[in-house]
């Protein structure tokens, strides 16, 4: 589907101009993800706890569309949602998808993964909030909008949510698992109402910055290579539109084969 597609919109046909709100936005797979549907003509607007890089993030109307929150801050999360029906309502647009790519995965000293003896509870708590609640709330908030266009909702888990990884931690790990399993339910309630939930889970993705050791897996990857960001986003983009439109409450591997 491109551009010029009638069914997608245009940048000069606002009225029919397909939007997605997205996650964690700023780098890695969610700054590939905006590249992606930004130039299939998509409006973008982009949720992350750094203020908009205009000169990192050379998008059409990247400011005017980038909402500045923190997710592991429940009143702030409300407000964002309040923010985004205030800009859907304004311009009468319409909100085809919602990418929950935001995630986060604390550290201990010198880089060492937290395991479940050491993690903290309240870091237990911060990580379950970004990386579990804040999707769901997002999902239930813009529930009415998503319903009006027969949207998709994609939540981004990994493949530490089905095994021991060596750099993830285990409530990283663990609200990745849960964010699977939230998939799965959501599926189930959202698709009475047209909208179609799915996650994909990714593997070991090249970005600006890798753990230490991360190539060192390579041997362990049926493929031999690491993922780029733009593999992710082209899977994104497919459950976001019409080619999908019968796959719902799934979880895609995207890794490689590194699952198997």
């Amino acid at each position: 589907m491109s551009a010029a597609d009638p069914s997608n919109g245009t940048a000069s046909d606002p009225v029919g101009r397909r939007t997605l709100v997205l996650t964690g936005a700023s780098r890695g797979i969610g700054h590939a993800t905006v590249k992606r549907f930004s130039a299939e003509g998509w409006r973008i607007i982009t949720c992350s706890r750094h203020a908009f890089a205009g000169d990192k993030c050379p998008w059409p109307a990247g400011p005017e569309d980038h909402i500045q929150v923190d997710l592991a801050d429940h009143d702030d999360v409300l407000n964002a949602v309040a923010e985004i029906r205030r800009r859907l309502e304004v311009d009468g647009s319409r909100l085809d998808a919602l990418v929950n790519n935001a995630g986060i995965s604390p550290k201990g000293e010198g880089g060492s993964r937290l395991n479940s003896i050491e993690t903290p509870m309240d870091l237990w708590r911060t990580v379950f909030q970004v990386n579990l609640f804040a999707p769901i709330m997002l999902a239930r908030g813009l529930l009415d909008e998503l319903q009006t266009a027969q949207g998709s909702v994609v939540n981004v888990t990994s493949i530490a949510g089905v095994r021991v990884h060596p750099f993830a931690g285990t409530a990283y790990s663990t609200s990745k698992a849960a964010l699977a399993s939230l998939t799965r339910e959501m599926a189930a309630d959202f698709g009475p109402l047209g909208v179609r939930v799915n996650a994909i889970a990714p593997g070991e993705i090249e970005t600006a910055i890798l753990s230490p050791g991360t190539e060192d897996m390579i041997v362990d990857i049926p493929l031999r290579r690491l993922g780029s960001t733009m593999e992710v986003a082209e899977l994104i983009y497919f459950l976001c539109t019409s080619s999908s439109s019968y796959i719902s409450g799934s979880e895609i591997h995207v890794n490689g084969g590194q699952h198997v």
